[in-house]
């Protein structure tokens, strides 16, 4: 680390990102970690304003793709929770007994949410005859009006979302954005005719990943999680990863294939061609601020954050330099130029504080902001700006043509995130090859299609985790690293946030 770096306190991201992470997310102003609830951090204007963004991409994607946004109350009666709790535990308990649920009655098993929810038991001075609780997430509070909206085939499919925050007691230790007990979340719930229809959401759902992906320069992993690490209550999940710049996984969105088993829990059928009721398949898709925080980790370096220009508050930020006694002024032209590329869609800061020019370029680089433009009397003489890109590279732009060469830069920029990710997902993700020298900071890939036991011996020997089946696999057949099996059966393993 250099002498200037020191001077500005910043750990190193490399050689200790944990201390790095949290010190950049405060002094890049994205939250305030001081208010008195632990793991109920304070959103600053410039985060969240970048939250803000990243649920505009994905209001966008929900609008494109049918989904309509509701809103749900906060609070959730007690006896709905007891309602999941009884479901997912005949849930679980059919899994492992290898029997149909329905087959199951009475189950005492607590499962679900119970033991991570806020509860509300007092009115003022007044006792509640039913507690209540925050949301941890809303399939109880949706699905019990879901059978009020759905009467018919004519109803389906019926599309749902909503961005709100969630409510759960983390007890290990929290990081922002990262775990938190206050959490803003986006979730889709969907009900369908048949598992076919259900089966094409989650097709549907990944594909608004890879995009929302592609925008936040993510490099991310799509894998099928193993059987013991599917939400009991869903037929299967589908997780996505984003990969950290330490090796770890974090996991930052899934999707749930219901089945029709919510659907028989909350009574919720529909009348079918046949003009007979059938049970509804239903979906779920979820994501948090854990995406900022993949984004903060993923992009950021020893000078601060670095905001892929889709999600950034300020895309361009323009310094003109100030000189006493100068004959031009440059404050003014630094707002035309402003004015004319806001005009084109740009999100655009002028910074005309009368302080040293180094100051202002910390203050925009520990922040992020993808291209920065100086402005001083020689620039104006030469009609152009003195571009600085965040990514690294400086160049004079004409101000003639000022807006297409901003998002040209711009453009430019999210793709060298985009290589600069995909090249370090190539470089951490390599194939396991010996049980005892598993290496710090990598995931392994291997051809899986052995039994439980093989998988707990897998995670036992090597501290790793299955992130479970990529949907990927290999287009050829490989042999089972422990069966010895052929299959094309990708797996994967890693540590996890």
């Amino acid at each position: 680390m250099g002498k200037g770096k020191a001077k500005r306190g910043i750990p190193s991201k490399v050689d200790d990102f944990n201390s790095w992470y949290p010190f950049i997310v405060e002094a890049a102003e994205l939250v305030d970690k001081r208010y008195p609830i632990k793991g109920m951090d304070v959103w600053r204007p410039y985060g969240w304003r970048t939250m803000k963004l990243i649920d505009a991409l994905t209001h966008a994607e929900m609008e494109r793709t049918g989904h309509e946004e509701v809103n749900f109350p906060l609070l959730i009666p007690e006896n709905l929770l007891d309602k999941e709790n009884a479901l997912v535990a005949r849930l679980k308990r059919a899994r492992e007994e290898g029997v149909d649920p329905d087959d199951l009655r009475g189950e005492e098993e607590e499962g679900g949410f119970k033991k991570e929810v806020y509860w509300v038991k007092h009115a003022g001075e007044n006792e509640l005859d039913i507690p209540m609780f925050l949301r941890p997430t809303s399939e109880t509070a949706m699905y019990t009006m879901f059978p009020l909206w759905i009467r018919s085939h004519k109803d389906l499919p019926m599309k749902l979302y909503q961005m709100v925050n969630t409510f759960r007691y983390e007890t290990k230790q929290t990081r922002s954005f990262i775990r938190v007990r206050e959490i803003h979340f986006f979730e889709a719930h969907t009900a369908h005719a048949d598992e076919e229809c259900a089966s094409r959401q989650i097709a549907q759902d990944l594909e608004i990943v890879d995009n929302l992906m592609h925008d936040l320069c993510l490099p991310v992993i799509k894998a099928k999680r193993p059987v013991w690490d599917t939400f009991p209550g869903a037929w299967y999940t589908i997780a996505i990863d984003a990969i950290m710049p330490n090796g770890r996984t974090l996991q930052v969105a899934s999707c749930h294939h219901y089945r029709d088993q919510w659907a028989k829990a909350f009574d919720l059928t529909y009348e079918n061609l046949d003009a007979q009721q059938q049970h509804c398949h239903q979906t779920t898709y979820g994501m948090s601020e854990r995406l900022l925080g993949a984004v903060v980790g993923m992009h950021g370096d020893d000078n601060g954050l670095i905001m892929p220009p889709a999600i950034a508050p300020h895309q361009v930020v323009i310094c003109p330099m100030i000189r006493k006694n100068s004959e031009v002024d440059t404050v003014a032209k630094a707002e035309e130029i402003a004015a004319t590329l806001r005009e084109s869609g740009l999100r655009v800061k002028v910074d005309s504080r009368d302080i040293h020019a180094g100051q202002k370029y910390f203050d925009w680089e520990i922040k992020g902001v993808p291209l920065r433009l100086d402005i001083g009397p020689r620039d104006m003489e030469n009609n152009t700006a003195f571009a600085a890109r965040r990514t690294g590279g400086k160049e004079p732009l004409s101000m003639e043509n000022i807006v297409d060469e901003c998002k040209r830069v711009l453009s430019e920029i999210s793709d060298e995130l985009r290589l600069r990710a995909s090249a370090h997902s190539d470089n951490v993700v390599i194939p396991l090859t010996s049980l005892d020298d598993v290496e710090d900071g990598k995931i392994y890939e291997m051809a899986f299609d052995g039994t439980d036991s093989h998988a707990e011996t897998i995670e036992r020997t090597t501290g790793l985790s299955f992130l479970g089946d990529a949907t990927e696999p290999y287009e050829d057949e490989r042999a089972c690293f422990m069966s010895g099996k052929m299959t094309t059966r990708r797996v994967l393993l890693a540590k996890t946030y």
